[in-house]
């Protein structure tokens, strides 16, 4: 089966698609809506902000499309900006709407004068191990994040993964068909590529 990976024409492509060949799956690169709603499965890679990756999305009309494919089932993966969009709004250079998959908002890290702002490194998931998308991954294994705002999923349900950045933040999301994580997996190294191997499983 094929991944999907959506063309907004922001992000760093090529090294996602090397760590799916990785592990032995098969992506293509796309900006055409068409292809997008039909896909088999979706990867949404988010670099920079928030508000710019929306105006991407939406100037290339694949937010209804990616709206349509969630319908039907199809699988869809955020990966740190593109799991920030997932929810419905950020106060990131203003206010911006999300694609609203899932209830929630996307706030900056609290002031801490004792911590870096953005959060750039390695740090852990906390997780119970019951979700798919972290299957073999071990609680407390660590991964690669680079990132100044957060995910805070309107429900508790929806949160799959902590971590701990002088407070304790959603970094994996998922509900139904939709998943997200803050971290980069192209990055991570084995975590990284184990998430990418459940994901095709799926």
């Amino acid at each position: 089966m094929t991944i999907t990976m959506i063309d907004y024409g922001i992000g760093n492509y090529r090294s996602v698609q090397k760590a799916i060949e990785a592990v032995d799956g098969r992506s293509d690169l796309t900006a055409d809506p068409d292809v997008i709603a039909n896909a088999d499965k979706l990867v949404l890679i988010g670099v920079g902000a928030f508000g710019a990756t929306m105006d991407a999305l939406r100037a290339r009309n694949q937010e209804q499309a990616i709206h349509h494919a969630v319908a039907k089932g199809t699988p869809l993966l955020g990966i740190c900006v593109g799991m920030q969009v997932l929810l419905e709004d950020s106060d990131e250079f203003g206010f911006h709407t999300g694609l609203g998959l899932i209830p929630g908002h996307v706030r900056k890290f609290p002031d801490n004068p004792l911590l870096n702002v953005p959060h750039i490194g390695w740090n852990q998931l906390e997780h119970d191990g019951t979700s798919p998308i972290l299957r073999d991954v071990a609680p407390n294994d660590y991964a690669y994040f680079v990132h100044s705002f957060c995910c805070h999923p309107a429900a508790e349900t929806d949160t799959i993964a902590h971590t701990d950045y002088g407070w304790r933040y959603t970094s994996v999301i998922g509900r139904d068909n939709i998943y997200g994580i803050q971290f980069h997996a192209e990055k991570s190294q084995h975590v990284g590529l184990q998430i990418l191997r459940n994901y095709l499983a799926m």
